[in-house]
């Protein structure tokens, strides 16, 4: 898969339940592998059908989910503890700066752009907040990954983005 985005995820009926997992999604499809068990991947479709209410279509099923004000997921009356991680944002928290040269800030999923926190052309510190962008009613912060100056806005506020859009370059 191909500009795909990598998850790690921990689900389970609770936190102390929760088993690891690695999630791959790719435009219309993802491939879900469990610590402790095999893969599976399939094609699906999701469509926000209300506040923090989705329908998921899952190749021929149909699952109803709902973000919890908890942070929990209920699908089809089932509530699940999960706890998302993007491999992508653990990257350079090390002692150094992020990389040098321009670098860009992506979606992590499709969603929609809820705030822009900077403008064009202004000075940014590493791990500053930059943009916020809902997906599954879960806002998400993406952070500047270096210190430098915020060279483009690729999107606007209210604009739906695609997974792995580019949103913001820093230089």
């Amino acid at each position: 898969m191909n500009d795909a985005m990598t998850y790690n995820l921990k689900i389970g009926a609770s936190a102390a339940r929760a088993a690891s997992a690695k999630l791959v999604i790719h435009k219309d499809a993802f491939v879900y592998a469990r610590a402790d068990g095999p893969s599976v991947a399939k094609t699906f479709a999701i469509e926000q059908t209300g506040p923090g209410a989705y329908s998921v279509l899952i190749e021929d099923r149909s699952y109803r989910a709902t973000l919890t004000a908890r942070g929990e997921l209920v699908v089809n009356g089932r509530t699940f503890f999960v706890d998302v991680e993007d491999p992508r944002k653990l990257r350079g928290h090390g002692s150094a700066e992020g990389g040098a040269g321009r670098q860009t800030v992506a979606a992590p999923m499709p969603g929609r752009v809820i705030r822009i926190l900077v403008e064009a052309g202004q000075e940014v510190e590493a791990g500053q907040g930059l943009i916020v962008v809902e997906a599954m009613k879960m806002q998400n912060e993406m952070k500047s990954p270096k210190s430098g100056k915020v060279g483009e806005i690729r999107t606007s506020a209210g604009a739906a983005v695609a997974a792995g859009e580019a949103l913001i370059v820093i230089e």
